[in-house]
């Protein structure tokens, strides 16, 4: 969803948006970020599992990561020359002109990164992601415009950005109708204290930032896609195609993909099978071998956001493995820090957000994690 990129913390405080429960709350993670709170801390997975407590969450945590999950190494890219962008696009422009990229093999995760994966990271390491941490105010003001309030102290709690779908039609002109910041909610409690993971460990994990899955990536020995590395993935040998699969959206009435069926926000009728998030591998693979590249969740890349990034100079002629821009940008979020995050998502609605295709794509604030947020890995 495009319209994500409004929900920068910063641009909340200064800026509040009408229904959103204390906007202030949503601009302090990149404080975490920028004072460099994300230094892991080695353990080895067996100190970690002895030092948890014997708790429902650390139980959890111990039978996800000892699943197999999704157990299932990366698959070559072959690597070449193909056209990147979207020849049309609903409602932004930001994948446009279209433009030749070559980028060279490579190998990528067959899947988002699960659930189990992440939980085997987390008790090998003990790293925190950012929305398990609270803020320290007196640190995180000296990157604010003076004068900037202090929040209550309640506020300053750990949580997150969770989807949540109204009872009845709303208009589609404030996400804060469906988007809400719930205190506790991490990717061990995606959608607050209240939900969990048990049961869900090949499911994406989710309520990560750029940040956490960045160091996923470096404990693996891997790192993130560039953006058009993830978008020559997935679009699996077949060029010059609006869908992953083809120009058709449902080819023969199929399912291709999860994304949202009904009338956007209220009601996901679950069509495709899936009313929510899906695990991974339920729908077939590309060409590749890739699972899910497209619909399900966003997947993080490391490029830097440029809104009008398409329509620099650079890409009149054909580029080779382009690493994204210097700086980010985005006028609506001028306080974030953000990068791509490709391929749509459960939420994008042919009403609403039609990102579900290789060539969508949106910024995702570097501090922030998200409900229909993921990442994948390549090296």
């Amino acid at each position: 969803m495009q319209a994500m990129s409004l929900i920068n913390k910063k641009s909340f405080l200064l800026t509040p948006v009408p229904g959103m429960f204390l906007p202030v709350v949503l601009s302090i993670i990149s404080f975490v970020a920028l004072t460099g709170c994300n230094n892991i801390n080695l353990h080895t997975t067996e100190a970690l599992a002895a030092d948890l407590p014997h708790t429902p969450v650390s139980a959890v945590l111990l039978s996800c990561a000892a699943s197999p999950g999704a157990s299932k190494g990366m698959v070559p890219i072959p690597g070449g020359m193909f056209t990147m962008g979207a020849a049309k696009q609903s409602n932004t422009k930001d994948a446009q002109p279209l433009h030749q990229v070559k980028v060279a093999a490579f190998k990528m995760d067959a899947t988002e990164v699960t659930n189990a994966e992440f939980a085997a990271f987390v008790l090998a390491t003990g790293y925190k992601t950012i929305a398990e941490k609270p803020i320290n105010w007196e640190e995180m003001k000296l990157i604010l415009a003076p004068g900037t309030p202090k929040p209550a102290d309640e506020d300053l709690q750990p949580g997150s950005l969770v989807f949540i779908a109204p009872k009845h039609r709303v208009p589609l002109d404030d996400i804060s109708r469906w988007w809400t910041w719930v205190k506790g909610a991490d990717w061990k409690h995606p959608e607050g204290p209240g939900s969990s993971i048990a049961g869900k460990e090949n499911y994406p994990v989710v309520q990560v930032s750029f940040a956490d899955a960045e160091a996923y990536a470096k404990w693996g020995g891997k790192r993130l896609p560039t953006e058009a590395e993830w978008e020559f993935a997935a679009r699996g040998g077949m060029l010059n195609k609006e869908f992953a699969w083809g120009n058709e959206l449902t080819p023969n009435g199929k399912y291709m993909a999860n994304f949202f069926q009904g009338e956007f926000p209220y009601d996901n009728n679950g069509a495709d099978g899936f009313a929510g998030l899906a695990p991974v591998k339920s729908f077939s693979a590309n060409a590749y071998g890739l699972y899910d590249m497209v619909g399900n969740v966003w997947e993080l890349c490391s490029d830097l956001y440029v809104v009008e990034d398409f329509q620099n100079s650079c890409h009149n002629g054909p580029e080779s493995n382009p690493r994204g821009p210097l700086k980010t940008k985005d006028p609506s979020d001028p306080f974030a820090v953000k990068h791509v995050s490709k391929g749509g998502s459960y939420l994008c609605s042919e009403q609403y957000c039609s990102n579900f295709k290789p060539s969508g794509r949106q910024g995702s604030a570097y501090d922030s994690g998200l409900s229909h947020t993921g990442f994948r890995c390549v090296k």
